[in-house]
């Protein structure tokens, strides 16, 4: 029996059983087998791959951070890709016009945001249809996705259930947080099991559930301990340690082809907003503030921090980014972001802005930054940098470099001069 018929038997039993306390274990085993065989089918479809995403679109990462537009053929997505970013990507009014990666760049409060339109997807992209593989991969290396459906056809194709349960199956997880469970694997020991709240969504012996499911899995010595009312599926998350995490926005175009009625109950579905490309409804050009690109910034988490040199008033024109996704937005990564000598000297950081009780607020490392603070790095001085435990290790590397960049300076002359 091959793995296709092997899910579909244990999605039929799973229908077939009916769901209440004493059927949970049954159906928390099944659910972790079913899950371990999608991930089998997928890493044989993509040639071995862990990840099971197969390889992407060749890419380079640039800007702040980047949005992946994911939806259907014929919503709207290059048309999109064009107002925001004013990047031409090819559109017309049959199917699969765009056949490859398209990216642009879009500026909007300061920051860079990589803008990607990608190929649209069909049913069974997961698997490999349509060029699906190529587009999900990319969408795992986003950092945040916008999900671009058309409001006249959502009625009656549910393309935003399907859309979901695509990048559900690889693995991505839309606009939910990792659950908070540690999961470590031993060599002995055996399988530890503890919580700190009541567990009530994996049944009457949740120590019982969640042993088989690691036991489904091979792991036979681990730590588990849950500090949230976690399910089966989220367990089965965390033991198999390749899920991703993004927050996701979903925009339905082509609003003006529909009712107000149709309008309203879009607009109120969750992390949803509706507008129209063609007539600008909540979308403007690249250069104006609209709703959408305000959202996409709300999603993105993306922070801006105006720094200051001593004496001197702060840099309005050219602010640092920073992304809450990325590396955080606590002085430490603003340091890290701008220099990692920076980091290394650093003494302390005076803050203006919301974040700070009094202004300015003399702050370390762990402060965390509001959207336009403004911050001051003072760096450690030469004598107590001369009191540093690795100071000496530090002059010894800066006077390698030193005569090695010399020696290659003269080795260079050298050679000028035999010419």
């Amino acid at each position: 029996m091959g793995v296709m018929e092997k899910i579909k038997e244990i999605e039929a039993e799973m229908a077939r059983t009916q769901k209440n306390k004493a059927t949970n274990y049954h159906l928390g085993t099944l659910k972790a087998k079913l899950a371990k065989l999608r991930n089998e089918l997928l890493v044989e479809q993509s040639g071995g791959s862990s990840g099971g995403a197969g390889e992407g679109f060749d890419v380079a990462r640039l800007g702040d951070a980047r949005v992946a537009l994911i939806g259907f053929p014929s919503v709207g997505k290059s048309t999109l890709l064009g107002t925001l970013t004013s990047t031409q990507s090819e559109a017309a009014a049959y199917e699969f016009t765009t056949l490859t990666c398209i990216p642009g760049t879009l500026k909007y409060k300061g920051s860079k945001i990589q803008v990607l339109d990608l190929p649209g997807i069909i049913e069974g992209a997961a698997h490999g249809k349509g060029r699906g593989r190529e587009v999900i991969a990319v969408a795992r290396s986003a950092d945040a996705i916008l999900i671009v459906l058309d409001a006249g056809k959502e009625g009656l194709n549910r393309h935003r259930e399907i859309l979901e349960r695509e990048l559900e199956t690889v693995g991505i997880r839309l606009n939910q947080r990792p659950p908070d469970v540690t999961f470590t694997k031993k060599k002995t020991g055996g399988i530890r099991f503890a919580s700190t709240v009541p567990l009530t969504k994996l049944g009457p012996e949740p120590q019982k559930v969640a042993t088989q499911i690691m036991r489904e899995y091979k792991v036979v010595n681990a730590d588990l301990l849950a500090r949230e009312d976690i399910t089966v599926d989220q367990l089965v998350d965390v033991i198999q340690g390749n899920r991703q995490y993004k927050p996701c926005l979903y925009f339905y175009n082509k609003v003006d082809t529909v009712t107000i009625e149709e309008v309203d109950k879009l607009a109120r579905m969750p992390h949803s907003m509706v507008g129209s490309v063609n007539q600008h409804f909540n979308i403007g050009e690249a250069h104006e503030d609209d709703l959408l690109k305000a959202k996409m910034w709300e999603y993105l988490g993306l922070t801006r921090i105006y720094t200051k040199r001593k004496g001197q008033p702060p840099d309005l024109e050219e602010p640092v980014v920073l992304s809450e996704i990325r590396k955080g937005t606590t002085v430490k990564s603003l340091c890290s972001n701008v220099s990692s000598q920076m980091l290394r000297d650093f003494n302390y950081a005076l803050v203006w802005g919301t974040s700070a009780k009094h202004s300015p607020q003399r702050c370390g490392l762990s402060h965390g930054l509001d959207d336009e603070d403004v911050v001051q790095i003072v760096t450690k001085t030469n004598k107590q940098q001369s009191q540093d435990k690795n100071y000496q290790q530090l002059v010894q590397g800066f006077s390698d470099k030193y005569h090695k960049k010399k020696y290659e300076a003269k080795k260079q002359k050298q050679g000028r001069l035999r010419r």
